[in-house]
């Protein structure tokens, strides 16, 4: 430790020896086992059909329930759709019945296991390359599909090798091998295609089934991304190259042929991909986010120049993903339409803005959720996420948000705010118009199942910990089910002016007496100043609030995936089933009549009604949601809790010696001109807490996860039968 810090000894072990697990009757566990082993069997043969394909046994064996399903009024199309899209729908519909039955269980106590136990999800394989921290789990879903990859690719080659004829000459060859052979990379990215917008559908049942986090699943949206791209640049050059030694590539790329492949679709298509991909490079990505976010939109051109390259036959091999997708855009679309009431905002010294955003009763987050916000006076395209720093236990009208200032968005976001408290006769309501996507997280609050817990921060990175430390306290007060029973907090910051953030939360009244219940230590580490400030103890630095009266308007909508299970269950059943009839009513009435046989129009024609399907059968379930969403909140008589923002609405002056005072004598201690050394911090808890499981959760920049995985990893390679399990979780949002 440094010298100039206040040394305390680490925590040591005071466990309950019990855990919280969810009771239910045996009738509603036998169907939730049912129903998992249903969704895993469909989704392993979905797997292994894709895996198949590229050899000859996979084409016979699609060739063969083509001839076998095509003669409904679906035709080719419907039977390729219900082949290799339809399993994630039936998925879907699966995970939502699952859902559903599990319900809201309540926690019960139950003795918990001996020896701690080493899960391969939380376990960090790779901590430093491209691909950031991998646990072993994604380690091996990358292996996976680069399995996949290299072993279509060898036998498409293999047999486009075996099926050339003799009697061309080299150059031929070459051509043909070099055509085939983009045609097979163009099918394999279609299959990594299918699954690229399954992780970018935030409020998702599938999402919510597997209880990923939408933050994690962003990531996994970026590998999928540069792999789809990958294969999808290598079926276009390889087109090019041979187009051009055959001296047609002007006349090829500009040809839109009406039966078989449509090429300048697909050009286009590829270009809006390949700019997507240029600018979603880290290094563009950080110095111009705006370019990012404005070109990512082209989506939408690259995904129906796709449909229009493909035809309809070729593109229902991805069409699941896609729609499953729409489903969740339209009901963003939906609750983001909704300005929401601003409680109020402040902004601190730090350089960080507090904003309370009025919700509803009946919309549930967990501690670990994220809001993506608008501002429409800064920007009417822009969505920015953020961590959410209250915990639902603080209040039932009201969630909070800490918004570090970076960039251009968050600077205007405080010069706003700051206008706004000059003119004390201009309503903040005026100055800042909010609508907000989410909540999006957990499906559980995962951080309640350790009873050992490890909170790394680095600056800004607080934010979500304060979320969790709330969500305890309240839990040990009101003496509701609350593993979590040893809490140690590390936390890094570059200058003593951002100390004042732990202070948000006032631990002593939430939970008075705290100290005797919970075995709570905060290690913080000033790592750019070597001493603390001159005349401590005095007003550092003054808060400057601004804040905005209670108005009439709304609260947060609740049309959001995670906001209600059975109405959002509803609206993918209704949305899929409208999209069926659509698909039957247009081969009855339109295509087999007229006999269309156009392949690009039939494309558009798909993506036509899976989005009038979406719009039209899903909207009207959306219509009557919100109709109840209007009824529930009528209803609501008490608006007492939504006044209790204390903490919110008065201006608050922290010194140091205010940290220190608000806390017991063996909680905090701070170190300055040191950084946290993760060695000696895991050496220590695992000497004092023994073979118990330790869960370690991070956020801050991808160094300071790095380092805490590193460690991780090497205290789990050489650990001992009396040494504890530490489970990594990142809790950061890198977009």
């Amino acid at each position: 430790m440094d010298k100039s810090s206040v040394h305390r000894p680490l925590l040591s072990s005071r466990g309950s020896g019990h855990a919280h697990v969810r009771k239910t009757p045996l009738f509603v566990n036998l169907a939730k086992w049912i129903l998992k082993i249903a969704m895993g069997l469909l989704f392993t043969l979905w797997v292994a059909l894709i895996f198949v394909f590229p050899a000859e046994f996979g084409s016979e064996l699609n060739e063969k329930w083509v001839a076998a399903t095509s003669g409904t009024v679906f035709g080719v199309t419907g039977s390729t759709f219900l082949l290799f899209s339809g399993p994630i729908i039936i998925i879907a519909f699966l995970s939502v019945v699952f859902l559903i039955i599990s319900g809201e269980e309540e926690l019960h106590e139950k003795k918990t296991s001996s020896y701690p136990s080493f899960r391969l999800w939380t376990f960090p394989v790779l901590v430093d390359g491209p691909f950031g921290v991998v646990s072993a789990t994604e380690v091996i879903g990358i292996l996976l599909f680069i399995a996949y990859v290299i072993w279509a690719v060898s036998s498409y080659t293999v047999r486009i090798l075996s099926s050339l004829p003799d009697n061309l000459t080299s150059k031929e060859k070459s051509c043909v091998f070099m055509e085939i052979l983009g045609l097979r990379f163009g099918s394999i990215g279609l299959f990594c295609f299918a699954f690229l917008f399954l992780p970018v559908a935030r409020g998702s049942v599938l999402l919510r089934l597997i209880n990923i986090p939408f933050e994690h699943a962003t990531k996994y949206h970026v590998w999928l991304g540069h792999l789809t791209m990958l294969l999808f640049t290598a079926h276009g050059l390889l087109y090019v190259v041979a187009w051009t030694i055959e001296g047609s590539l002007l006349q090829e790329i500009l040809s839109w042929n009406d039966i078989g492949i449509a090429i300048l679709p697909g050009v286009i298509s590829l270009l809006a991909g390949l700019l997507m991909w240029v600018t979603s490079m880290p290094p563009v990505r950080k110095l111009n986010f705006e370019l990012f976010f404005y070109t990512h939109q082209l989506y939408v051109i690259f995904v129906v120049f796709l449909a229009l390259h493909v035809g309809d036959f070729l593109f229902a091999f991805a069409a699941g993903g896609i729609f499953i997708f729409l489903l969740d855009r339209f009901l963003r679309f939906c609750q983001s339409r909704r300005v929401v009431d601003i409680i109020s905002a402040k902004c601190l010294p730090c350089g960080t803005v507090e904003l309370v955003l009025a919700k509803p009763e009946n919309l549930r987050y967990n501690a670990l959720s994220f809001v993506f916000l608008q501002v429409r006076e800064l920007s009417w395209l822009q969505w920015h996420p953020f961590s959410v720093s209250s915990s639902p236990m603080d209040g039932k009208y009201h969630i909070s948000v800490l918004i570090k200032v970076l960039g251009k968005w968050t600077e205007k976001l405080r010069g706003n705010i700051l206008k706004s408290s000059e003119d004390v006769q201009c309503s903040l309501l005026t100055k800042l118009t909010a609508s907000v996507e989410g909540p999006y997280g957990h499906e559980i609050p995962y951080h309640m199942m350790y009873e050992n817990l490890i909170l790394v921060a680095g600056g800004i990175g607080i934010s979500p910990f304060l979320a969790i430390l709330s969500d305890i306290l309240h839990s040990v007060h009101q003496g509701k089910p609350c593993l979590p029973r040893n809490i140690l907090i590390v936390w890094a910051v570059k200058k003593s002016d951002e100390l004042p953030l732990l202070s948000t939360i006032d631990m002593e009244s939430t939970c008075p007496s705290f100290s005797s219940k919970l075995n709570l230590q905060t290690h913080i580490y000033v790592t750019r100043e070597s001493e603390p400030p001159l005349e401590e103890g005095k007003v550092e630095s003054t808060v400057e609030s601004s804040l905005c009266p209670m108005s009439k308007g709304c609260g947060m909508s609740v049309l959001v995936g995670t906001g209600h299970t059975i109405w959002s269950g509803l609206y993918v059943i209704s949305s899929t089933l409208g999209f069926v009839i659509l698909i039957g009513l247009l081969d009855i009435l339109y295509i087999n009549p007229f006999d269309i046989s156009t392949w690009w129009y039939k494309g558009l024609l798909l993506v036509a009604c899976m989005v009038a399907s979406v719009f039209i059968f899903g909207g009207f379930v959306v219509g009557l949601w919100h109709l109840w969403d209007r009824r529930m909140s009528a209803k609501e008589q008490s608006k007492d809790d939504r006044l209790h923002v204390n903490k919110a609405e008065h201006t608050k002056t922290v010194a140091h010696s205010d940290l220190d005072k608000r806390s017991p004598e063996n909680f905090t201690s701070i170190n300055y001109g040191a950084r946290p050394d993760f060695n000696e911090i895991f050496g220590t808890v695992s000497r004092d807490w023994g073979p118990v499981d330790v869960g370690v959760f991070v956020c801050g920049p991808p160094s300071l996860q790095s380092s805490v995985a590193k460690e991780i990893r090497s205290h789990t390679l050489r650990r001992q039968s009396i040494d504890p399990v530490f489970h990594f979780n990142s809790h950061s949002f890198d977009l």
